[in-house]
């Protein structure tokens, strides 16, 4: 099998195994998100925060969305225009939403679009990843191709990179791409791991 095929292999197997998750589990994972987010500093504080609405099973941002506008920060989520450009929209709780081509909500009459480079911090959908900020995203490209610019800078940097999986999804080691964008973070159901840190575990504490 080579490596376009185990990589399909792999987010195949993941992707079913967070499908199969229960309700029950579904909100204990949320919870478990809230509380590693919360040992992030950019969290709590940074101006434009953009996420993602979560669709086949990813792990939901239903309880870390509401924080940020009680604390005055916005909330966007990404929009795919032309030429399958990715641009950020903010929304809040309550407005319109279409699906767009891949049937994914997306704010319907979003008052601005800001591009990648815009926003403070970004919440990224992960199907696989490992200590060292690699990912498997669903395999279009979209978040390596609008944040390829952070590539050529000195990271950590803004917008920070935070990768959102269930810890089920954590692999040994995946393979880097030249296009691949690493993570500065990942934020799962059980902590928060720093991909840039020095230490054997990866971890960061609170």
């Amino acid at each position: 099998m080579d490596a376009n095929a185990q990589r399909r292999e792999v987010r195949r197997q993941l992707a079913e195994q967070r499908r199969a998750l229960t309700p029950a589990q579904r909100i204990a994972g949320a919870q478990g998100l809230r509380r590693s987010l919360e040992q992030l500093p950019e969290y709590l504080t940074d101006a434009r925060v953009a996420g993602y609405w979560a669709c086949n099973g990813e792990l939901p941002l239903n309880l870390i969305i509401p924080p940020l506008a009680t604390r005055g920060q916005e909330f966007l989520l990404p929009v795919i225009g032309p030429r399958h450009a990715l641009r950020f929209a903010p929304w809040q709780a309550g407005e319109d939403v279409a699906p767009n081509r891949y049937g994914i909500p997306e704010p319907s009459a979003p008052r601005e679009l800001l591009e990648p480079f815009q926003l403070d911090l970004v919440l990224v959908p992960v199907t696989a990843f490992d200590r060292r900020g690699n990912r498997l995203g669903t395999g279009g490209g979209y978040y390596d191709r609008a944040f390829a610019f952070l590539n050529e800078q000195v990271r950590p940097t803004e917008p920070l990179l935070v990768g959102i999986a269930y810890a089920f999804q954590e692999l040994p080691e995946i393979d880097e791409q030249a296009w691949d964008v690493p993570l500065d973070f990942i934020a799962t159901d059980r902590e928060l791991i720093d991909c840039h840190a020095t230490g054997e575990d990866g971890e960061a504490h609170a």
